[in-house]
């Protein structure tokens, strides 16, 4: 098994042998931040499953930082086979931001912004909510480097109620988080493989059209336990019951 214990970087391809150079601001962060030295080791990963731990050989710190490394062991992880997309509501201030972070760890395999209709929170079209998703999708890498994944998922552009709906009958299964219902995640009957759609909702709860809506399109809407979660804690709650129920964790 490799090496946990080492830190991961990401670069936009990894070599099958020989020499690689780390740069940019992931260059920046191995040598100012972590203070990565010659002789000593980390991970290269290109976020899509392939990974590569390798040995530092030289380190140029500063604004054009860089790191020439030498390939020890390349390997490639394959995705699991049944993945979980997580059609994420909106949420005020940074909570968008730790929903993404904790469901990242927590392994989701996409994220999708929704546009619920009691967001607090709004992306216009335009810079403010290109700076928003891009927040989102930083949050996803950084996330997966800490977790140590080998594929970053993927935050695609954000989602109306009716693009969910869409979404949901392209999927095995699409399950919908909601407290006020009796059928419980660990009764559902789920697939081996393919893809599930789960569904957080907002701060002030998914409307009775919107559950209409994503139930037209197959939906099931279950619920976690006896408790109430927060928007931002519900994914990576979900995303815990559903390793241990499929053969994700295995």
């Amino acid at each position: 098994m490799p090496d946990t214990t080492l830190p991961v970087f990401l670069a936009t391809a990894v070599p099958d042998r020989g020499s690689a150079v780390l740069d940019g601001e992931e260059a920046r962060h191995a040598a100012t931040v972590r203070r990565l030295r010659v002789g000593e080791q980390l991970v290269l990963s290109d976020g899509a499953g392939a990974m590569a731990r390798c040995t530092v050989d030289a380190v140029q710190a500063g604004r054009d930082a860089s790191l020439t490394l030498t390939v020890v062991e390349r390997w490639t992880e394959e995705p699991p086979a049944l993945r979980v997309h997580v059609a994420q509501a909106l949420a005020k201030g940074d909570r968008g931001e730790l929903a993404v972070e904790l469901a990242t760890e927590a392994g989701a395999d996409a994220i999708v912004p929704w546009r619920a209709a009691r967001s607090v929170a709004k992306w216009e079209d335009g810079a403010r909510g290109d700076k928003a998703l891009a927040r989102w999708r930083a949050t996803a890498r950084a996330a997966a480097k800490q977790a140590r994944r080998a594929h970053v998922p993927d935050v695609i552009e954000p989602v109306g109620t009716r693009e969910l709906a869409q979404l949901a009958a392209t999927m095995s299964r699409t399950l919908v988080l909601e407290s006020g219902v009796t059928s419980r995640l660990t009764e559902i009957d789920l697939p081996d493989t393919g893809d599930i759609l789960l569904v957080v909702g907002p701060e002030g709860g998914i409307t009775d059209d919107e559950l209409s809506t994503l139930e037209a399109a197959g939906a099931t809407t279950v619920r976690l336990g006896p408790t109430v979660l927060r928007t931002s804690t519900a994914a990576a709650v979900a995303l815990g019951a559903l390793g241990a129920l499929t053969g994700r964790w295995k």
